[in-house]
């Protein structure tokens, strides 16, 4: 469980960028945070990654203080970050070199499983031998996805993942996002993208650097006021869900991952 309690952040001679953030991340739990540009949406994931610091409050995971620097090797062992610009995060040119980076204290045969499994987890097992300046930035983003899952993590931030890459590449990221829920994995994914908030179990809005709502995936047709209020784009899906719902058919949201819940609206409409 991540405990975020009363944090505060501000830049250098700057103003508070957040402001008494209070929330808990429960295990297992997918929590989507969504905000306008500026609203502080990656500055809170780089807080509960250990990148930064706040200036007041604090940030326990599973009980270790984030501030606490006894804790930073056991919490880097704990908790990944995926960044928007996956060319950002790579250091080497070749595949395997760059997700066994992190597994340097481990046994070799320790650390080809890891890389195997990590790499057919997001469906890239064959690239292994390929060099990641010959792949597209979805395939990419990928790599760097498994080299977070290649550590093992328990928690894994997601800060705007798709933002640089093509719908196909999207779908895929999807598709890696719902399987790790399944698996266990305590996401926190950033957002810009109005479809993506339905990959959570519950959704966090900021607004000028603190949280204004909270809601979770199965109110979310109750709460359409929420998005004109805060200027965020409603979800397709969600306005077909709703015209289902005008005439009698019900879908209870809760039940249905993002992939799930578009198959289930074509056969309805189709």
């Amino acid at each position: 469980m991540i405990s975020i309690n009363n944090v505060t952040y501000r830049y250098k001679k700057g103003k508070d960028i957040l402001k008494e953030i209070n929330m808990t991340i429960q295990d297992k739990e997918t929590v989507v945070i969504m905000g306008k540009n500026g609203s502080g949406k990656s500055t809170l994931g780089k807080l509960i990654s250990g990148i930064i610091k706040p200036k007041e409050g604090k940030i326990l995971m599973d009980d270790l203080d984030l501030a606490d620097k006894k804790n930073k090797k056991e919490i880097r062992k704990k908790i990944g970050i995926v960044f928007q610009n996956p060319e950002n995060q790579i250091i080497f040119n070749n595949v395997e070199d760059e997700v066994s980076f992190a597994l340097k204290d481990l046994e070799k045969e320790k650390v080809k499983k890891r890389i195997e499994e990590s790499l057919d987890k997001v469906h890239m097992k064959d690239k292994l031998n390929e060099d990641l300046y010959e792949l597209s930035l979805g395939q990419k983003q990928r790599i760097v996805i498994s080299e977070v899952l290649a550590k093992q993590p328990k928690y894994i931030v997601f800060d705007e993942p798709t933002t640089m890459i093509d719908s196909k590449g999207k779908e895929e990221i999807y598709h890696i996002v719902e399987n790790l829920k399944k698996e266990g994995y305590t996401i926190v994914y950033i957002t810009n993208v109005a479809e993506e908030m339905l990959l959570a179990d519950r959704i966090v809005i900021l607004n000028e650097g603190q949280i204004v709502e909270e809601i979770k995936k199965e109110d979310l047709l109750n709460r359409l006021d929420v998005f004109e209020q805060y200027d965020i784009k409603m979800p397709i899906v969600l306005e077909l869900v709703q015209k289902l719902r005008e005439q009698g058919i019900e879908i209870d949201l809760k039940d249905y991952s993002l992939d799930v819940l578009v198959e289930k609206l074509k056969k309805k409409l189709g």
